[in-house]
């Protein structure tokens, strides 16, 4: 079903993500280090499908999506990422992919091979863009053909990446929530509020989400410089902080 290692890579365009292009960086080890501590978090539960999203929109779920997969794919396993932000897709122009196909022409039955729409980039990474924008996201993203997409994928790869919409602005990533093994939430410090994370973890956890923890973006240190951090669970934003 879907196109193997070794195959040509589809994108000659320059890749702006800090993982590829300073692997060596301190960003990158921190990157390193959330994809550690997923794993620990997801160790009663074999991780074959991890949903990426955030309360808002601007939060840099799409960029954490990217390089999390980026080191998932560098540590030697099969990764596709696939971008299921149907509405405001951006991950087919981090990598200079074409979008006249993806997964939402895929869910709407409007190709016959699911591989026209699935991408490697870079060693094992493959990219599912989203396709053309559908009228009826939503429904496609809770369609049975998205669970079966997810089912089949993780047959022949080791990790499917998920990049969801944000969750308050539209009910998309909680329509996933419950077809996936995990879900990681991004906060970026500066630009959400603690009452919309707040109610996106309510929402997740309505939604029956297996939450494995929150990623803190663009966390200022003494120097002013931006750098992540990894909450395990969501008890940064507990009920308690009301």
């Amino acid at each position: 079903m879907f196109k193997r290692k070794g195959q040509n890579i589809t994108t000659t365009a320059p890749i702006n993500l800090t993982t590829i292009n300073e692997p060596t960086s301190v960003i990158t080890e921190q990157i390193k280090t959330i994809r550690t501590n997923i794993n620990f978090a997801a160790t009663d539960k074999n991780l074959r499908t991890l949903m990426v999203t955030s309360a808002m929109i601007g939060e840099g779920k799409s960029t954490v999506s990217c390089n999390l997969a980026v080191e998932y794919a560098k540590e030697g396993m099969q990764v596709l990422l696939v971008d299921a932000d149907l509405r405001r897709p951006t991950i087919h122009t981090t990598f200079g992919l074409k979008n006249h196909k993806g997964l939402s022409s895929w869910l709407a039955n409007q190709m016959d091979n699911v591989n026209d729409a699935i991408h490697p980039v870079i060693g094992n990474l493959f990219v599912m863009t989203s396709g053309p924008k559908p009228p009826n996201p939503a429904e496609l993203l809770g369609s049975n053909k998205m669970t079966e997409f997810l089912t089949s994928a993780t047959r022949k790869l080791d990790l499917v990446i998920v990049d969801a919409p944000p969750i308050l602005p539209v009910t998309d990533s909680q329509l996933l929530a419950n077809k996936v093994d995990g879900t990681v939430l991004v906060v970026r410090q500066g630009v959400a509020q603690k009452a919309a994370v707040r109610d996106a973890v309510n929402s997740l956890k309505k939604s029956q989400a297996n939450i494995l923890g929150t990623v803190l973006n663009d966390v200022r240190d003494s120097s002013h410089h931006g750098y992540y951090g990894y909450n395990s669970g969501y008890g940064y934003y507990s009920d308690e902080d009301k």
